[in-house]
């Protein structure tokens, strides 16, 4: 089992930028494949990106490429996610998960991953 913890959120003007982390304690962090969603009021959860165990391969919803990058030091067990030209449609609580299924690289499927952190919620003003 692995206990995942998010922090790094808060108000911020659009433009802006934040960098949220996900601690990991339990079982060994680099045999997750990991992942970060999000969930806006009234919304679905959705996919933002996620990242392969050593970290040499990621994957981004087609919404947030190329502002936000996804990262992991396996020696920290701490995931990140730094997110650049925030936009008022960011607003949302941002999850972490955790996932093990053998052989698969990521996923960008909640249904892949079987530990959540509680989240961490991110403003952005207009």
């Amino acid at each position: 089992q692995v206990q995942l913890v998010e922090s790094g959120g808060g108000l911020v003007q659009a433009g802006g930028s934040l960098r949220l982390s996900c601690a990991a304690s339990g079982r060994t962090f680099s045999s997750y494949y990991m992942g970060w969603f999000r969930q806006a009021p009234g919304k679905e959860r959705e996919f933002v990106a996620a990242i392969n165990r050593n970290g040499g391969d990621t994957a981004y919803a087609g919404s947030v490429k190329g502002r936000f990058t996804i990262s992991r030091d396996n020696a920290k067990n701490t995931m990140y996610l730094q997110v650049n030209r925030l936009k008022p449609e960011d607003t949302a609580v941002y999850f972490c998960a955790a996932g093990d299924i053998p052989y698969r690289a990521y996923a960008d499927r909640a249904s892949e991953y079987g530990h959540w952190g509680q989240g961490t919620q991110v403003t952005v003003s207009s």
